[in-house]
């Protein structure tokens, strides 16, 4: 077996913003839930604490972790149109037609 396997396979670890911002939600909505519910029963607070730990799980997971941004793409400045040097030709004069 490969010495290096079990560090390819290693899981990042969390971050601290990761951790800060899920246990938050785990607080928060534990709390929203259960006032909002007004729920006595073992069930139902169960299914709350169950619900707020997917809530904070989804939410460190979604919390951008530093220095994975994707690279901006450089796109080419908008050319300028062409402007023409040569001035605007004079008008000519208005002949009138001699009516035969």
């Amino acid at each position: 077996m490969d010495p290096h396997f079990e560090d390819m396979m290693a899981m990042p670890r969390p971050t601290a913003a990761q951790l800060a911002y899920g246990s938050c939600t785990v607080i928060l909505s534990t709390l929203a839930m259960l006032l909002l519910s007004q729920t006595s029963s073992g069930v139902g607070i169960a299914i709350i604490a169950a619900a707020a730990l997917a809530l904070g799980l989804l939410v460190a997971m979604t919390v951008p972790l530093p220095g994975k941004r994707p690279a901006a793409v450089e796109q080419p400045a908008p050319e300028e149109p062409v402007r023409a040097s040569v001035a605007a030709p004079a008008p000519e004069p208005v002949r009138e037609r001699a009516i035969s």
